[in-house]
């Protein structure tokens, strides 16, 4: 359900969701991307939840000027040597070399991502580290996974996992239980990565954000409202391309 609401000369548009499972009080969340999410208890009416935004539209307009302030320092992204991209959470400076006599190749050298491309074409060097950061999360995200959930007890065996480049989430959990996650997410910090997955896990069990949702997540890790904020803070670079 799509509502708005005005602050001084802005309007701001946002998305509600009633939610089953016991939440009781009205949560806003402001997406990295600029999108306002609002959940909301499912016994909440339209008119209690734009009121509920009203009341805090001051601090959703400087959440929204944050966004557009970090987007504004985010460059496209050209393929070309020199530029910066992120893997595990550090900047690495890219090299390419172009050599029609080499296959084409991506690897991390001495704080270098160095790609082997057979022509100067930045479509193909975007190919071939996509690629690249895809075959890095399946092994990292899979390793992670599995550490995780080890000492799970209502957990039988790791879930299943699927990799799905999205623009503005990093990761999901399907009716069937096979965790769907951003292989983005190879570039951030570990720490950062663990939220996301922990996030996910939880769903396994609580399939919607309640009461009961928040406090399976906070039992499995304390901090990950921290781990969230570093999270939001880093997305425009990590998912910028």
């Amino acid at each position: 359900m799509q509502r708005s609401i005005r602050y001084g000369g802005v309007e701001i548009g946002f998305t509600i969701r009633f939610m089953t499972g016991g939440r009781r009080r009205v949560a806003i969340n402001v997406l990295p991307n600029g999108d306002v999410c609002v959940d909301a208890p499912d016994f909440a009416t339209p008119d209690d939840v734009v009121a509920a935004v009203r009341r805090r539209a001051r601090w959703v307009w400087q959440q929204l000027e944050a966004c557009t302030v970090r987007q504004r320092l985010v460059l496209p992204r050209h393929y070309v040597s020199g530029e910066s991209h992120f893997y595990l959470g550090r900047r690495h400076v890219l090299k390419v070399f172009v050599d029609a006599t080499r296959p084409p190749s991506v690897r991390l050298w001495h704080g270098k991502l160095e790609v082997v491309s057979s022509r100067h074409a930045p479509e193909e060097v975007a190919a071939l580290l996509d690629r690249w950061y895809r075959e890095r999360a399946s092994e990292y995200l899979s390793r992670l996974i599995e550490e995780m959930t080890a000492d799970i007890r209502w957990l039988n065996a790791p879930p299943a996992f699927r990799l799905l480049r999205m623009k503005t989430q990093w990761g999901s959990c399907s009716p069937t239980g096979t965790l769907i996650l951003n292989p983005d997410l190879v570039k951030v910090p570990r720490p950062c990565v663990e939220y996301v997955i922990a996030h996910e896990l939880c769903h396994l069990r609580e399939h919607n954000h309640s009461v009961s949702y928040f406090k399976l997540l906070s039992a499995l890790m304390p901090d990950w409202a921290k781990r969230k904020a570093e999270l939001d803070v880093l997305a425009e670079l990590a998912l910028n391309r």
